[in-house]
């Protein structure tokens, strides 16, 4: 970051968190012309001073000269991973990249007639879904349970589960794990 930024980084943190100049410049017991002067690049403010001013905007210097790019939070098809599983005749569709790292981990399943889901074997975690189109039959331990297009499920993973198309139409369900496991 150029110092000739600083001051409008500042103003822009500023504006998003609603404060005026004056408000500001009251919770850093500074003045109002000096928050200006630092937002117009006509002074600098010093690295107590910043670090004063970040503190009360919600930042940290080390966000504040983090150079790298914002991290993603909207995905589009285009960042989607998808993968046929020809032996189950399931489509897998990652639709947010990188989603290990995270604590869920959201997919796309679709489920072609007759086909089903990778058979889990119980494991921490729980797991939620929701039928977008079709019915599927979620097997969960020794029970079977009939989910139809427009319901959801939610369970607790600690028995053997997984999902299987009776129907002689694709099923698609939207299906999250905490912790990621597809």
């Amino acid at each position: 970051m150029l110092i000739d930024e600083i001051g409008v980084k500042i103003k822009q943190l500023r504006l998003e968190n609603s404060l005026t100049q004056e408000e500001l410049a009251n919770r850093c017991e500074l003045t109002k012309g000096f928050i200006s002067q630092i937002e117009n690049n006509l002074t600098s403010p010093s690295i107590s001073t910043l670090t004063d001013i970040l503190e009360v905007l919600g930042s940290s210097l080390g966000e504040f000269f983090n150079d790298s790019e914002e991290e993603a939070y909207v995905f589009t098809s285009e960042d989607f991973y998808e993968k046929f599983d020809e032996e189950l005749q399931n489509k897998i569709k990652w639709i947010v990249p990188n989603a290990q790292k995270y604590e869920m981990e959201p997919i796309i399943l679709e489920l072609e007639p007759g086909g089903k889901s990778h058979e889990d074997d119980a494991h921490s975690g729980e797991e939620f879904g929701f039928v977008l189109k079709g019915s599927i039959i979620l097997i969960l331990g020794k029970k079977r349970y009939t989910v139809n297009e427009g319901s959801s499920f939610y369970y607790i993973a600690n028995k053997f589960h997984y999902l299987e198309n009776n129907s002689k139409e694709k099923s698609v369900v939207l299906w999250v794990s905490t912790p990621p496991m597809f």
